[in-house]
């Protein structure tokens, strides 16, 4: 099975990035074959028509491909001023563009959502309307209690994941529901 890991941040040293580590790590131990390989939105360009007309960018197929070949979209999210960021944002825009004979890479593509954030909340409040944005999108969200890692800069870590027991074990729980999810995806499709 072959899942896309994104993060909603840009930033070096991301909490969501280490979220992502976190999943990876989870997938290590879960049985079945599993790739997880990693979607940087730093390099997509803003989206704009006349862009996508002109056949969009190098960075913007890559992506493209990259998520119409998986299994499984897995997207942890900060939040900015209550919402997702707009690289996020902006990412989600050039996924959700179909190319002629061929539907958006997000439509049908069963997607998993986290947050986390320094602050109490956890970056809760940015699920919402990511959730909202990949179902306008055609995803199908993993229906889940949200995972959002409060003060997740104070949390501890270990080779770039969070070492928390019951941290570790809530995200394992949302990876499982997600690879279940993808599963039955898949079987419907056979």
């Amino acid at each position: 099975m072959k899942i896309v890991l994104m993060s909603g941040s840009t930033r070096r040293d991301s909490l969501n990035t280490t979220v992502l580590e976190t999943v990876r790590h989870v997938l290590a131990g879960l049985p079945g074959a599993h790739e997880a390989v990693d979607l940087s939105i730093a390099g997509l360009p803003y989206y704009e028509a006349g862009l996508e007309l002109a056949d969009g960018s190098a960075a913007v197929r890559a992506a493209k491909e990259l998520v119409a070949g998986a299994d499984l979209l897995f997207i942890s999210t900060p939040s900015y001023n209550g919402a997702i960021p707009g690289a996020l944002k902006n990412a989600l825009d050039w996924l959700s563009r179909a190319e002629s004979e061929r539907p958006s890479p997000l439509t049908g593509t069963v997607a998993a959502v986290a947050s986390a954030s320094p602050g109490a909340r956890g970056g809760l409040e940015a699920q919402a309307g990511l959730v909202a944005v990949l179902a306008r999108c055609g995803a199908r969200v993993v229906e889940h209690e949200p995972v959002a890692v409060a003060r997740a800069g104070a949390q501890a870590v270990e080779d770039g994941r969070y070492t928390d027991p019951e941290l570790v074990a809530r995200l394992e729980s949302l990876t499982r529901a997600a690879l279940d999810a993808a599963e039955a995806r898949t079987e419907v499709l056979v």
